[in-house]
């Protein structure tokens, strides 16, 4: 009888955790604000990561704190909040992940201003059809009344901010392990979440057990889940397979959507994720041909 292989196992919980983010964005908007909700979750993981680095010792190099604070406000703040408000305004959970898959190609395509890295037609061809492929789906959700337009620039904004960090980390490559990086993140999330319901004063959470319902979801399955196998796909399969995984999951987050909440997969949405999957296949061909020169034949 054959076995799934670990590296199987670790592609397919990418995907499954990694679009759970959405989905729990979903339930605790349902129950609280969008700052409550991200303040909690950080401060909970915080805690956690905190605590194990005090048991085991370790902490980011003098230095380089600031970096990696700054890594965290964009690819974690910046992120989670366009994000987390746009789908507590109305932005379907699956048209949000589609939204968000557009950064892998975005970022492939800009490392080539930022980084020095070549890119080519095929590959920016690609990203602006991935462009196209979310505007056909945002313009269904307006059009059927599903939230406001403005409400769409939040995840645009979200991505472009995880662009922008994912950049900048690749530039400075700051010192620190993966655990002692990811504390000053969600420090970072703690301080400016906190903030941000202390001053709307929300920071005292709703009376709404789906509440915490959504937090225990988002740090457990979203953050520690979806970072965790992100991590594991990466040491086995290199940055191109977490790239090429990363765009499963806007179908897989329109499943969860439609046995959730009873989203609807529309024309529209099959028609953006195929060009999506075109974006997909013309901005990483490349790089796979790039991988295959560099191994040598044996």
């Amino acid at each position: 009888m054959r076995t799934i292989s670990t590296p199987h196992v670790a592609s397919a919980g990418l995907v499954v955790m990694w679009s759970s983010g959405f989905v729990g964005a979903r339930l605790g908007t349902d129950a609280g604000s969008a700052d409550t909700l991200l303040a909690w979750r950080f401060l909970l993981a915080a805690a956690v990561l905190v605590g194990w680095l005090a048991i085991r010792g370790g902490w980011v190099p003098r230095g380089s704190g600031v970096r990696h604070a700054t890594v965290g406000l964009l690819t974690q703040c910046g992120y989670l909040g366009g994000i987390v408000t746009g789908v507590g305004m109305g932005v379907p959970a699956g048209t949000a992940a589609l939204i968000a898959a557009l950064q892998p190609p975005l970022v492939g395509a800009l490392a080539g201003r930022v980084l020095g890295e070549p890119v080519s037609r095929r590959q920016w061809s690609g990203v602006w059809l991935g462009l196209a492929g979310v505007a056909i789906v945002v313009a269904d959700d307006i059009g059927r009344g599903t939230a406001q337009a403005a409400a769409y620039l939040l995840p645009v904004a979200g991505m472009a901010a995880l662009s922008a960090g994912t950049l900048l980390e690749r530039r400075w490559r700051s010192p620190g392990t993966i655990v002692e990086t990811l504390t000053v993140h969600c420090l970072a999330g703690v301080i400016f979440f906190g903030g941000l319901a202390a001053l709307n004063d929300r920071v005292l959470p709703p009376p709404d057990g789906g509440f915490w319902l959504a937090v225990a979801w988002i740090v457990v399955l979203s953050h520690f889940g979806g970072y965790g196998f992100y991590l594991a796909v990466l040491r086995h399969g290199g940055a191109t397979k977490v790239s090429t995984l990363l765009y499963l999951t806007p179908p897989a987050t329109m499943l969860w959507a439609f046995v959730m909440f009873g989203d609807q997969v529309t024309i529209a949405g099959l028609a953006g994720l195929a060009a999506c999957a075109v974006a997909v296949w013309l901005v990483l061909h490349r790089a796979h041909q790039s991988v295959a020169r560099r191994v040598p034949a044996i």
